[in-house]
């Protein structure tokens, strides 16, 4: 049968069966990160991205320039300059020349930072841990693995795009 015949093919059936997959991983991604926003802010009164960004930062001794926070949190520049901004006025980063290139600026956590990072930390791994924690180990295992090949797909695509 043809397309317009109203008939599928096997080819239909799997694309129909790919985007059930990926409706079914984005829900669950998007209602995991709502539940833990949802959290964030009621106990911190903390956005994931500024969670995230403390955390990446947390990461990093040094600090880290605004364009690797950008490219680490997947946001614009924009964002970052935003989210950093509030921080430095909350005494929770700073802002400081990069020692090898002084155009750059590099934000750090600052102590009082440092405090509110290890205590979010803590309880965000509670929360995952509730969440996801019906999962035993052979099925965590085989999750992660099927989310890195899923990545990995994903990442080749967009480097096979990026070639032609």
């Amino acid at each position: 049968m043809n397309e317009g015949e109203g008939g599928t093919t096997p080819h239909d059936e799997r694309t129909a069966e790919l985007l059930r997959l990926w409706l079914r991983l984005l829900g669950t991604a998007t209602s995991i990160e709502r539940e833990l926003a949802q959290r964030m802010r009621q106990r911190f009164g903390c956005s994931l991205a500024r969670f995230d960004l403390l955390a990446q930062l947390a990461k990093s001794r040094q600090g880290l320039t605004m364009g690797e926070l950008s490219r680490r949190l997947m946001v614009t520049n924009g964002n970052v300059t935003g989210l950093v901004r509030r921080l430095v006025e909350e005494g929770l980063v700073v802002r400081e020349s990069d020692p090898d290139d002084r155009r750059l600026q590099r934000v750090r956590l600052t102590a009082d930072g440092l405090a509110l990072f290890g205590r979010m930390a803590v309880v965000h791994g509670r929360w995952v841990t509730e969440l996801l924690g019906d999962l035993d180990r052979e099925e965590r295992r085989a999750l992660s693995a099927l989310l890195a090949r899923v990545k990995a797909a994903t990442m080749q695509g967009r480097d096979d795009r990026g070639a032609a």
